[in-house]
């Protein structure tokens, strides 16, 4: 399991909009790397929203924000019209990255057990190392409270 101090996994994803990034595209930025279950639901709506709501302020600081879900880039474009998001959302259709960042995980709801991605976020540091790591993200008032850890860095 990925830990602070460790070296951010690297990867290459198409995104919303077309084209692809990497993360090496990103070195000697921040960034922001935040992992949610699905497009267009509830939590990971109000997530996004959030993190556009705060997207201004993340770029005035050098701040990156990518989020990544194993939706389709078709789908992330849909998506972020309906809710006229302004943050970068990665395609992992395969789960390769959900997979380096250990993110993939069984949930279980309801009794029932499945395969899903514990929304989780990652700062990554200039030097491409974890500053800090969110596990089983509570949506409620957590880009705040990553956009305040990532000024401290």
């Amino acid at each position: 399991m990925l830990d602070v101090g460790d070296k951010a996994p690297g990867f290459k994803a198409p995104i919303g909009g077309g084209g692809h990034m990497a993360l090496q595209d990103l070195k000697g930025k921040k960034v922001v790397l935040y992992f949610y279950p699905k497009d267009d639901t509830p939590g990971c709506t109000v997530e996004a929203k959030d993190f556009t709501e705060l997207k201004r302020k993340f770029s005035a600081n050098g701040i990156a924000v990518i989020g990544v879900s194993k939706d389709s880039v078709a789908k992330h474009d849909k998506f972020a019209e309906k809710h006229a998001l302004r943050i970068t959302l990665a395609s992992d259709a395969d789960g390769a990255i959900c997979d380096a960042y250990g993110v993939w995980v069984e949930k279980k709801n309801y009794g029932r057990s499945y395969m899903g991605i514990e929304r989780s976020t990652f700062l990554i540091d200039g030097k491409g190392k974890l500053a800090r790591v969110w596990r089983k993200v509570k949506v409620k008032g957590h880009a705040e409270a990553v956009l305040a850890a990532a000024r401290e860095i």
